[in-house]
């Protein structure tokens, strides 16, 4: 099982990269940033409606009777196995500080707090400094690429997009062997994780906004402060996130 939906991600993820090598253009007046909007419209329809006959009961389920100390422990277990890869991936970026700190908070966290179910780092002074894949190839030059939607996975950028398939494939919770343990942790994480999204969902359905558009740019813009860790260069000096950027500077 765990082999088929390896092999059933990487279809998701080759498609995806197959589509947007082809260049598919949306004319003369398409958004530099996401060439592919009609496209991406269409699988971001198809996210939406699986999240509200799906994903988002199940959330709200979760968050209505499940107790507030078990979702406090479950986020802190799913976020302590994150460390693990914040931890590389500030290495890779040549952070020594914050690989440091990552690495402690690990230690600590999954040593006195249980595998990380109770969150003993952070109130001993130990801050999280969460990075992954994409944001490393960001901090060292990789242009984050077009927009893209994939399904299941929601928004994401052909770079973003061309790591997933080794981030996958280093997941603690897809690679555990026993299948029944593996398959509740996964849907665990999911509902966790579209649970502590809830009250920012419901307010953007209630805005009177194009909900595709504003996410597009919420992410692209989010992701750019991520790989220069908050302190973007201006516009006039990057103006398409798809273009090089400038080095960011390690902390």
């Amino acid at each position: 099982m765990r082999a088929s939906f390896k092999r059933g991600v990487m279809g998701v993820v080759w498609v995806a990269l197959t589509v947007l090598s082809t260049g598919c253009a949306t004319g003369p007046n398409a958004n530099p940033k996401d060439p592919l909007e009609p496209m991406n419209r269409k699988v971001a329809s198809f996210n939406d409606a699986l999240d509200d006959n799906v994903l988002k009961p199940a959330a709200i389920g979760y968050r209505d009777y499940t107790p507030q100390p078990v979702q406090t422990g479950v986020s802190n277990f799913f976020r302590n196995l994150s460390d693990v890869w914040s931890t590389a991936n500030n290495g890779l970026q040549l952070k020594g500080r914050e690989t440091a700190e990552s690495l402690m908070r690990v230690v600590v966290n999954t040593v006195f707090g249980i595998y990380g179910i109770f969150d003993v780092a952070t109130p001993i002074g130990l801050e999280r400094h969460p990075e992954d894949l994409g944001q490393t190839l960001g901090y060292w030059g990789v242009p984050s690429g077009p927009y893209v939607v994939l399904p299941l996975f929601g928004p994401s950028t052909v770079r973003d997009t061309s790591v997933l398939p080794v981030e996958l494939s280093a997941d603690f919770v897809t690679k555990h062997d026993v299948v029944a343990e593996r398959n509740v942790a996964s849907v665990t994480r999911l509902v966790d994780k579209r649970a502590s999204l809830l009250q920012t969902t419901d307010l953007l359905s209630g805005a009177a906004i194009d909900k595709y558009s504003f996410t597009r740019d919420s992410y692209l813009q989010y992701r750019r402060n991520q790989v220069y860790d908050g302190n973007p260069p201006d516009d006039e000096t990057l103006p398409d996130p798809s273009a090089e950027p400038a080095m960011p500077s390690a902390k």
